[in-house]
Protein backbone atom coordinates (compact mmCIF):
# COMPACT_ATOMS: atom_id res chain seq x y z
CA UNK A 1 0.00 0.00 0.00
CA UNK A 2 0.59 3.35 -0.34
CA UNK A 3 1.81 6.36 2.48
CA UNK A 4 -0.57 8.56 0.91
CA UNK A 5 -3.51 5.99 1.26
CA UNK A 6 -3.32 6.29 5.10
CA UNK A 7 -6.31 8.64 5.83
CA UNK A 8 -6.61 9.35 9.61
CA UNK A 9 -9.92 10.64 9.61
CA UNK A 10 -11.47 7.01 8.21
CA UNK A 11 -12.67 6.03 11.69
CA UNK A 12 -14.31 3.25 10.25
CA UNK A 13 -10.99 1.67 9.65
CA UNK A 14 -10.14 -0.39 12.35
CA UNK A 15 -6.29 0.42 12.03
CA UNK A 16 -7.13 4.02 12.52
CA UNK A 17 -9.36 3.50 15.14
CA UNK A 18 -6.42 2.05 16.98
CA UNK A 19 -4.11 4.28 16.02
CA UNK A 20 -5.86 6.95 17.66
CA UNK A 21 -6.47 5.06 20.33
CA UNK A 22 -2.88 4.72 21.17
CA UNK A 23 -1.60 8.04 20.61
CA UNK A 24 -4.15 9.23 22.83
CA UNK A 25 -2.97 6.66 25.50
CA UNK A 26 0.58 8.07 24.93
CA UNK A 27 -0.54 11.70 24.73
CA UNK A 28 -1.85 10.84 28.59
CA UNK A 29 1.09 9.41 29.69
CA UNK A 30 3.38 12.85 28.54
CA UNK A 31 0.59 15.13 30.36
CA UNK A 32 1.28 12.93 34.10
CA UNK A 33 5.24 12.55 32.99
CA UNK A 34 5.32 16.46 32.61
CA UNK A 35 2.65 17.75 34.75
CA UNK A 36 5.36 19.17 36.89
CA UNK A 37 7.28 21.50 34.82
CA UNK A 38 4.57 24.27 33.87
CA UNK A 39 3.60 24.08 37.66
CA UNK A 40 7.40 25.16 39.01
CA UNK A 41 6.18 28.46 40.49
CA UNK A 42 3.87 26.77 41.86
CA UNK A 43 5.97 24.45 43.57
CA UNK A 44 8.54 26.45 44.48
CA UNK A 45 6.68 28.77 46.60
CA UNK A 46 4.50 25.55 47.85
CA UNK A 47 7.78 23.53 49.37
CA UNK A 48 10.33 27.14 49.40
CA UNK A 49 12.70 25.05 46.78
CA UNK A 50 15.59 26.34 45.79
CA UNK A 51 16.74 26.44 42.06
CA UNK A 52 19.17 23.49 42.77
CA UNK A 53 16.21 21.49 43.99
CA UNK A 54 13.99 22.22 41.69
CA UNK A 55 16.40 21.26 38.36
CA UNK A 56 17.17 18.03 40.51
CA UNK A 57 13.06 17.03 40.23
CA UNK A 58 13.33 17.89 36.52
CA UNK A 59 16.61 15.39 36.39
CA UNK A 60 14.55 12.82 38.42
CA UNK A 61 11.67 12.93 36.11
CA UNK A 62 13.27 11.61 32.90
CA UNK A 63 15.97 9.34 34.95
CA UNK A 64 14.03 6.28 35.83
CA UNK A 65 12.62 5.81 31.93
CA UNK A 66 15.98 4.81 31.22
CA UNK A 67 15.94 1.23 32.48
CA UNK A 68 11.89 1.25 32.36
CA UNK A 69 12.05 1.74 28.64
CA UNK A 70 14.46 -1.24 28.31
CA UNK A 71 12.22 -3.40 30.78
CA UNK A 72 8.57 -1.90 29.28
CA UNK A 73 10.48 -3.13 25.91
CA UNK A 74 11.00 -6.70 27.02
CA UNK A 75 7.33 -7.01 28.33
CA UNK A 76 5.48 -5.59 25.36
CA UNK A 77 7.31 -8.19 23.37
CA UNK A 78 6.45 -10.65 25.67
CA UNK A 79 2.97 -10.03 27.07
CA UNK A 80 1.40 -7.79 24.46
CA UNK A 81 1.21 -3.46 23.87
CA UNK A 82 -2.42 -3.79 25.51
CA UNK A 83 -1.49 -5.24 28.59
CA UNK A 84 1.07 -3.67 29.48
CA UNK A 85 -0.21 -0.23 28.40
CA UNK A 86 -3.16 -0.51 30.36
CA UNK A 87 -1.41 -1.69 33.30
CA UNK A 88 1.13 1.72 33.04
CA UNK A 89 -1.77 4.28 32.66
CA UNK A 90 -3.44 2.95 35.84
CA UNK A 91 0.38 3.18 37.72
CA UNK A 92 0.08 6.47 36.41
CA UNK A 93 -2.71 7.54 38.12
CA UNK A 94 -1.90 5.91 41.77
CA UNK A 95 1.85 8.09 40.70
CA UNK A 96 -0.34 11.57 40.28
CA UNK A 97 -1.88 10.61 43.39
CA UNK A 98 1.46 10.17 45.49
CA UNK A 99 2.77 13.42 44.12
CA UNK A 100 0.43 16.05 44.49
CA UNK A 101 -0.41 14.53 47.93
CA UNK A 102 3.53 14.96 49.15
CA UNK A 103 3.67 16.75 51.90
CA UNK A 104 7.68 17.58 51.63
CA UNK A 105 10.67 17.31 49.19
CA UNK A 106 11.45 13.67 49.73
CA UNK A 107 8.37 12.60 48.45
CA UNK A 108 8.15 15.22 46.14
CA UNK A 109 11.17 13.85 44.62
CA UNK A 110 10.48 9.87 45.15
CA UNK A 111 7.22 10.30 43.23
CA UNK A 112 9.03 11.80 40.49
CA UNK A 113 11.53 10.00 40.51
CA UNK A 114 8.96 6.74 39.85
CA UNK A 115 7.07 8.77 37.68
CA UNK A 116 9.68 8.75 35.44
CA UNK A 117 8.69 4.95 34.59
CA UNK A 118 5.70 6.45 33.10
CA UNK A 119 7.80 8.13 30.20
CA UNK A 120 8.50 4.63 29.11
CA UNK A 121 4.74 4.54 27.48
CA UNK A 122 6.14 5.40 23.60
CA UNK A 123 8.02 2.55 23.47
CA UNK A 124 4.45 0.03 23.54
CA UNK A 125 2.92 2.36 21.20
CA UNK A 126 5.82 1.84 18.65
CA UNK A 127 5.30 -2.09 18.73
CA UNK A 128 1.51 -1.60 18.29
CA UNK A 129 1.62 0.49 15.38
CA UNK A 130 3.94 -1.40 13.52
CA UNK A 131 1.88 -4.53 14.01
CA UNK A 132 -0.98 -2.86 12.34
CA UNK A 133 0.52 -0.33 9.58
CA UNK A 134 2.33 -1.69 6.46
CA UNK A 135 6.14 -0.68 5.86
CA UNK A 136 5.46 2.02 3.43
CA UNK A 137 2.33 3.74 6.04
CA UNK A 138 4.56 2.14 8.96
CA UNK A 139 6.60 6.02 9.43
CA UNK A 140 3.52 7.94 8.98
CA UNK A 141 1.45 6.00 11.19
CA UNK A 142 4.26 6.24 13.84
CA UNK A 143 4.72 9.84 13.23
CA UNK A 144 1.07 10.61 14.03
CA UNK A 145 1.32 8.37 17.11
CA UNK A 146 4.56 10.09 18.55
CA UNK A 147 3.99 13.18 17.79
CA UNK A 148 0.05 13.68 18.93
CA UNK A 149 0.68 11.87 21.82
CA UNK A 150 4.25 14.33 22.66
CA UNK A 151 2.26 16.70 22.48
CA UNK A 152 0.73 15.97 26.13
CA UNK A 153 3.63 17.90 27.25
CA UNK A 154 2.41 21.30 25.74
CA UNK A 155 -0.99 20.33 26.24
CA UNK A 156 0.25 20.12 30.57
CA UNK A 157 2.06 23.51 29.92
CA UNK A 158 -1.25 25.27 27.81
CA UNK A 159 -3.69 23.94 30.27
CA UNK A 160 -2.38 22.91 33.84
CA UNK A 161 -1.61 26.74 35.14
CA UNK A 162 -5.47 27.56 34.26
CA UNK A 163 -6.89 24.62 35.51
CA UNK A 164 -4.71 25.56 38.78
CA UNK A 165 -6.77 29.25 38.55
CA UNK A 166 -10.03 27.34 38.12
CA UNK A 167 -9.58 25.44 41.57
CA UNK A 168 -7.81 28.18 43.29
CA UNK A 169 -6.25 28.06 46.59
CA UNK A 170 -3.14 26.99 47.68
CA UNK A 171 -3.96 23.38 47.16
CA UNK A 172 -4.72 24.35 43.36
CA UNK A 173 -1.98 22.43 41.92
CA UNK A 174 -2.71 19.20 43.72
CA UNK A 175 -6.03 18.72 42.55
CA UNK A 176 -4.41 20.02 38.82
CA UNK A 177 -1.97 16.90 39.08
CA UNK A 178 -4.79 14.40 40.99
CA UNK A 179 -7.52 15.12 37.88
CA UNK A 180 -4.56 14.49 35.41
CA UNK A 181 -3.59 11.09 37.09
CA UNK A 182 -7.92 10.04 37.14
CA UNK A 183 -8.49 10.54 33.91
CA UNK A 184 -5.21 8.50 33.21
CA UNK A 185 -6.56 5.42 34.86
CA UNK A 186 -9.64 5.77 33.71
CA UNK A 187 -8.53 5.56 30.15
CA UNK A 188 -6.39 2.54 31.23
CA UNK A 189 -9.42 0.49 31.75
CA UNK A 190 -10.74 2.00 28.35
CA UNK A 191 -7.96 1.06 26.52
CA UNK A 192 -7.36 -2.63 27.80
CA UNK A 193 -11.50 -3.18 26.65
CA UNK A 194 -11.21 -1.25 23.28
CA UNK A 195 -7.24 -2.24 21.95
CA UNK A 196 -6.27 -5.44 20.23
CA UNK A 197 -2.50 -6.71 20.28
CA UNK A 198 -2.97 -7.14 16.00
CA UNK A 199 -5.37 -7.22 13.32
CA UNK A 200 -7.44 -10.29 12.95
CA UNK A 201 -5.85 -12.73 11.42
CA UNK A 202 -2.17 -11.93 11.74
CA UNK A 203 0.13 -13.63 14.64
CA UNK A 204 2.25 -11.51 17.80
CA UNK A 205 6.00 -12.83 17.25
CA UNK A 206 7.39 -13.12 20.75
CA UNK A 207 10.94 -13.52 20.90
CA UNK A 208 12.27 -16.96 20.96
CA UNK A 209 13.89 -16.04 25.27
CA UNK A 210 13.77 -13.46 27.56
CA UNK A 211 15.70 -11.34 29.86
CA UNK A 212 18.00 -9.56 26.83
CA UNK A 213 18.24 -8.70 23.04
CA UNK A 214 19.26 -10.72 20.39
CA UNK A 215 21.98 -10.35 18.27
CA UNK A 216 22.59 -12.04 15.43
CA UNK A 217 26.61 -12.07 15.42
CA UNK A 218 29.62 -12.58 17.82
CA UNK A 219 30.23 -8.77 16.59
CA UNK A 220 27.02 -7.42 17.52
CA UNK A 221 27.44 -9.13 20.80
CA UNK A 222 29.91 -6.93 21.98
CA UNK A 223 28.62 -3.97 19.97
CA UNK A 224 25.47 -4.48 22.73
CA UNK A 225 27.13 -4.74 25.13
CA UNK A 226 29.18 -1.59 24.53
CA UNK A 227 26.09 0.23 24.34
CA UNK A 228 24.89 -0.42 27.29
CA UNK A 229 27.23 1.54 29.41
CA UNK A 230 26.27 5.36 28.49
CA UNK A 231 23.06 3.72 30.17
CA UNK A 232 24.60 2.84 33.10
CA UNK A 233 27.29 5.52 32.99
CA UNK A 234 24.26 8.07 32.99
CA UNK A 235 22.74 6.72 35.80
CA UNK A 236 25.87 7.40 37.79
CA UNK A 237 25.93 10.84 36.75
CA UNK A 238 22.42 10.96 38.21
CA UNK A 239 23.52 9.49 41.72
CA UNK A 240 26.59 11.70 41.52
CA UNK A 241 24.24 14.88 41.00
CA UNK A 242 21.89 13.92 44.23
CA UNK A 243 25.01 12.99 46.27
CA UNK A 244 26.34 15.78 48.65
CA UNK A 245 28.71 16.57 45.42
CA UNK A 246 25.63 17.85 43.95
CA UNK A 247 22.20 18.91 45.40
CA UNK A 248 22.92 16.84 48.82
CA UNK A 249 19.37 15.19 48.15
CA UNK A 250 21.07 11.96 49.40
CA UNK A 251 23.86 11.21 51.60
CA UNK A 252 27.28 10.34 50.02
CA UNK A 253 26.92 6.56 51.73
CA UNK A 254 24.10 6.02 49.58
CA UNK A 255 25.26 7.23 46.96
CA UNK A 256 28.28 4.82 47.14
CA UNK A 257 25.87 2.08 47.51
CA UNK A 258 23.78 3.33 44.27
CA UNK A 259 27.51 3.18 42.49
CA UNK A 260 27.72 -0.56 43.27
CA UNK A 261 24.17 -1.71 42.66
CA UNK A 262 24.97 -0.56 39.17
CA UNK A 263 27.77 -2.27 38.82
CA UNK A 264 25.95 -5.36 39.61
CA UNK A 265 22.81 -4.95 37.65
CA UNK A 266 25.18 -4.06 34.53
CA UNK A 267 27.14 -7.45 35.31
CA UNK A 268 23.59 -8.89 35.80
CA UNK A 269 22.52 -7.67 31.98
CA UNK A 270 25.31 -8.90 30.39
CA UNK A 271 25.05 -12.24 31.91
CA UNK A 272 21.38 -11.80 30.70
CA UNK A 273 22.18 -10.86 27.02
CA UNK A 274 24.44 -14.02 27.17
CA UNK A 275 22.19 -16.28 28.15
CA UNK A 276 19.91 -15.12 25.29
CA UNK A 277 22.50 -15.02 22.81
CA UNK A 278 24.53 -18.13 24.03
CA UNK A 279 23.01 -20.42 21.31
CA UNK A 280 24.23 -17.57 18.46
CA UNK A 281 27.84 -17.13 19.94
CA UNK A 282 28.48 -21.03 19.63
CA UNK A 283 26.80 -22.43 16.44
CA UNK A 284 25.66 -19.15 14.45
CA UNK A 285 22.20 -18.16 13.35
CA UNK A 286 20.66 -18.93 10.19
CA UNK A 287 20.95 -16.29 7.44
CA UNK A 288 17.33 -15.35 6.97
CA UNK A 289 17.07 -14.55 10.86
CA UNK A 290 19.89 -11.70 10.58
CA UNK A 291 19.50 -7.95 11.02
CA UNK A 292 22.07 -5.65 11.56
CA UNK A 293 23.02 -3.99 14.83
CA UNK A 294 24.41 -1.21 13.65
CA UNK A 295 21.15 -0.03 12.46
CA UNK A 296 19.54 -0.35 16.71
CA UNK A 297 23.14 1.56 17.26
CA UNK A 298 22.55 4.69 14.81
CA UNK A 299 19.15 5.05 15.49
CA UNK A 300 20.31 4.90 19.27
CA UNK A 301 22.61 8.41 19.10
CA UNK A 302 19.94 10.07 16.82
CA UNK A 303 17.63 9.85 19.36
CA UNK A 304 19.89 10.76 22.05
CA UNK A 305 20.21 14.12 20.27
CA UNK A 306 16.34 14.57 19.06
CA UNK A 307 14.03 13.01 21.63
CA UNK A 308 16.75 14.16 24.52
CA UNK A 309 17.04 17.43 23.59
CA UNK A 310 13.33 17.48 23.30
CA UNK A 311 12.64 16.31 26.78
CA UNK A 312 15.40 18.59 28.32
CA UNK A 313 14.09 21.95 26.38
CA UNK A 314 10.44 21.01 27.44
CA UNK A 315 11.34 20.41 30.96
CA UNK A 316 13.44 23.89 31.38
CA UNK A 317 11.34 26.40 28.63
CA UNK A 318 8.71 27.35 30.78
CA UNK A 319 10.93 28.69 33.53
CA UNK A 320 13.57 30.50 30.53
CA UNK A 321 10.55 32.22 29.02
CA UNK A 322 9.56 33.24 32.33
CA UNK A 323 12.94 34.57 33.67
CA UNK A 324 14.11 36.22 30.11
CA UNK A 325 10.70 37.82 29.07
CA UNK A 326 9.43 38.51 32.51
CA UNK A 327 6.25 36.78 31.67
CA UNK A 328 3.48 35.27 34.67
CA UNK A 329 3.71 31.62 34.90
CA UNK A 330 0.79 30.87 32.51
CA UNK A 331 2.16 32.93 29.89
CA UNK A 332 5.48 31.74 30.22
CA UNK A 333 3.69 27.99 29.40
CA UNK A 334 1.64 28.89 26.66
CA UNK A 335 5.11 30.46 24.75
CA UNK A 336 6.90 27.83 25.85
CA UNK A 337 4.40 25.02 24.36
CA UNK A 338 5.09 26.30 20.93
CA UNK A 339 8.10 23.88 21.35
CA UNK A 340 6.34 20.77 21.56
CA UNK A 341 3.24 22.15 20.01
CA UNK A 342 5.24 21.33 16.70
CA UNK A 343 4.92 17.61 17.21
CA UNK A 344 1.15 17.80 16.15
CA UNK A 345 3.18 18.13 12.43
CA UNK A 346 6.60 17.52 12.50
CA UNK A 347 6.84 14.07 13.80
CA UNK A 348 4.20 12.47 10.99
CA UNK A 349 6.30 14.73 8.66
CA UNK A 350 9.55 13.08 9.66
CA UNK A 351 8.07 9.42 9.46
CA UNK A 352 5.90 10.67 5.70
CA UNK A 353 9.60 11.72 4.32
CA UNK A 354 10.77 8.72 5.42
CA UNK A 355 8.16 6.39 3.87
CA UNK A 356 8.63 8.06 0.64
CA UNK A 357 12.33 8.96 0.46
CA UNK A 358 15.91 7.67 1.07
CA UNK A 359 15.57 7.31 5.25
CA UNK A 360 19.22 7.76 5.49
CA UNK A 361 19.17 11.25 3.48
CA UNK A 362 15.82 12.46 5.56
CA UNK A 363 17.81 11.63 8.94
CA UNK A 364 21.21 13.72 7.62
CA UNK A 365 18.88 16.51 6.52
CA UNK A 366 16.77 16.55 10.12
CA UNK A 367 19.73 16.57 11.78
CA UNK A 368 21.10 19.69 10.50
CA UNK A 369 18.31 21.64 10.69
CA UNK A 370 18.41 20.31 14.56
CA UNK A 371 21.64 21.96 14.64
CA UNK A 372 20.65 25.28 12.63
CA UNK A 373 17.73 25.01 14.79
CA UNK A 374 19.50 25.26 18.10
CA UNK A 375 22.00 27.67 17.50
CA UNK A 376 19.48 29.90 16.69
CA UNK A 377 17.82 29.35 20.43
CA UNK A 378 21.57 29.88 21.59
CA UNK A 379 20.97 33.49 20.65
CA UNK A 380 17.90 34.44 22.16
CA UNK A 381 17.80 37.09 24.70
CA UNK A 382 15.74 39.43 26.46
CA UNK A 383 16.44 41.84 23.61
CA UNK A 384 14.66 39.39 21.42
CA UNK A 385 11.22 40.65 20.33
CA UNK A 386 8.73 37.67 22.03
CA UNK A 387 6.89 36.68 19.08
CA UNK A 388 10.42 35.83 17.25
CA UNK A 389 11.60 34.30 19.86
CA UNK A 390 8.63 31.99 19.97
CA UNK A 391 8.94 31.56 16.18
CA UNK A 392 12.63 30.50 16.48
CA UNK A 393 12.20 27.89 19.01
CA UNK A 394 8.67 26.28 16.23
CA UNK A 395 11.38 26.30 13.77
CA UNK A 396 14.44 24.43 16.11
CA UNK A 397 11.18 21.85 17.49
CA UNK A 398 10.02 21.36 14.17
CA UNK A 399 13.54 19.73 12.74
CA UNK A 400 14.03 17.97 16.25
CA UNK A 401 10.49 16.49 16.27
CA UNK A 402 10.89 15.62 12.63
CA UNK A 403 14.12 13.52 13.40
CA UNK A 404 12.27 11.45 15.96
CA UNK A 405 9.69 10.84 13.64
CA UNK A 406 11.95 9.47 11.13
CA UNK A 407 14.21 7.14 13.68
CA UNK A 408 11.00 5.64 14.71
CA UNK A 409 9.63 5.09 10.89
CA UNK A 410 12.94 2.43 10.82
CA UNK A 411 12.60 1.03 13.94
CA UNK A 412 9.50 -1.17 13.23
CA UNK A 413 11.14 -2.56 10.14
CA UNK A 414 14.58 -3.96 11.94
CA UNK A 415 13.41 -7.21 13.54
CA UNK A 416 9.65 -7.16 14.15
CA UNK A 417 9.55 -9.56 17.01
CA UNK A 418 12.34 -7.78 19.02
CA UNK A 419 10.83 -4.15 18.21
CA UNK A 420 9.69 -3.73 21.43
CA UNK A 421 13.23 -4.03 22.96
CA UNK A 422 14.25 -2.32 20.05
CA UNK A 423 12.33 0.10 20.65
CA UNK A 424 13.00 0.66 24.20
CA UNK A 425 16.69 0.91 23.63
CA UNK A 426 15.99 3.61 21.15
CA UNK A 427 13.74 5.21 23.88
CA UNK A 428 16.28 4.71 26.21
CA UNK A 429 19.11 6.51 24.68
CA UNK A 430 16.71 9.29 24.31
CA UNK A 431 16.34 9.46 28.01
CA UNK A 432 19.99 9.25 28.42
CA UNK A 433 20.23 12.59 26.17
CA UNK A 434 17.56 14.05 28.75
CA UNK A 435 19.49 13.12 31.50
CA UNK A 436 22.78 14.43 30.23
CA UNK A 437 21.87 17.85 28.54
CA UNK A 438 19.82 18.72 31.54
CA UNK A 439 22.90 18.13 33.95
CA UNK A 440 24.91 20.15 31.86
CA UNK A 441 22.19 22.79 32.11
CA UNK A 442 22.58 22.61 35.61
CA UNK A 443 25.97 24.08 35.33
CA UNK A 444 25.56 26.63 32.75
CA UNK A 445 23.55 29.46 31.23
CA UNK A 446 20.33 28.44 28.99
CA UNK A 447 22.40 29.80 25.92
CA UNK A 448 25.20 27.58 26.52
CA UNK A 449 23.09 25.16 26.95
CA UNK A 450 21.36 25.47 23.31
CA UNK A 451 24.87 25.72 21.73
CA UNK A 452 25.85 22.18 23.40
CA UNK A 453 23.02 20.69 22.29
CA UNK A 454 23.57 22.22 18.48
CA UNK A 455 27.15 21.10 18.66
CA UNK A 456 26.29 17.11 19.86
CA UNK A 457 24.46 17.19 16.46
CA UNK A 458 27.56 16.25 14.95
CA UNK A 459 27.83 12.99 16.19
CA UNK A 460 24.02 12.17 14.88
CA UNK A 461 25.01 13.27 11.83
CA UNK A 462 28.53 11.39 11.60
CA UNK A 463 26.57 8.34 12.69
CA UNK A 464 23.81 8.47 9.77
CA UNK A 465 26.10 8.51 7.14
CA UNK A 466 26.35 4.63 8.07
CA UNK A 467 22.47 4.31 8.31
CA UNK A 468 21.32 1.58 5.54
CA UNK A 469 18.10 1.80 3.66
CA UNK A 470 15.86 -1.51 4.37
CA UNK A 471 15.12 -3.25 1.61
CA UNK A 472 12.87 -6.27 0.75
CA UNK A 473 11.40 -8.25 3.81
CA UNK A 474 12.43 -9.95 7.22
CA UNK A 475 11.90 -13.94 8.14
CA UNK A 476 9.60 -14.44 10.92
CA UNK A 477 8.67 -18.14 12.87
CA UNK A 478 5.52 -18.31 14.18
CA UNK A 479 5.49 -20.28 17.28
CA UNK A 480 4.12 -23.23 15.13
CA UNK A 481 6.84 -23.47 13.09
CA UNK A 482 5.55 -21.80 10.06
CA UNK A 483 7.79 -19.38 8.43
CA UNK A 484 6.30 -16.07 7.44
CA UNK A 485 7.85 -12.69 4.91
CA UNK A 486 7.54 -9.11 6.78
CA UNK A 487 7.40 -6.25 4.54
CA UNK A 488 10.17 -3.63 5.40
CA UNK A 489 10.23 -1.73 2.25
Amino acid sequence: MNASKLNPLNFSDNRIQTLHMSWFAFFLTFVVWFNHAPLGSFLKEAFSLTTPQWKALLILNVAMTIPARIIIGMLVDRFGPRHVYSLLLMSAGVLCLAFGSAQNYTQLALARLLMGFVGAGFVIGIRLIGEWFPARQVGLAEGIYGGWGNFGSAAAAMTLPTVVGLFGGENGWRYSIILTGVIAFAYGIFFFKKVRNTPPGSTYFKPKKNGGLEVTSRKDFYFLLGMNVPIYICLAVLAWKLSPSGVNLIPATTANIIYVLLVLLFLFQTSQIYKVNKDMLENGVDETQKYNFRQVAILDINYFVTFGSELAVVSMLPTFFLETFALDPVKAGMFAAGFAFMNLLARPVGGLISDKFSRRVTMLSLICGLAIGYFTMSQIGSHWPLGLAVAATMMCSFFVQSGEGAVFAMVPLIKRRLSGQIAGMVGAYGNVGAVTFLTIYSFVNAQTFFMVIGASASIAFFASMFLEEPEGHTVEIADDGTVQLIEVA
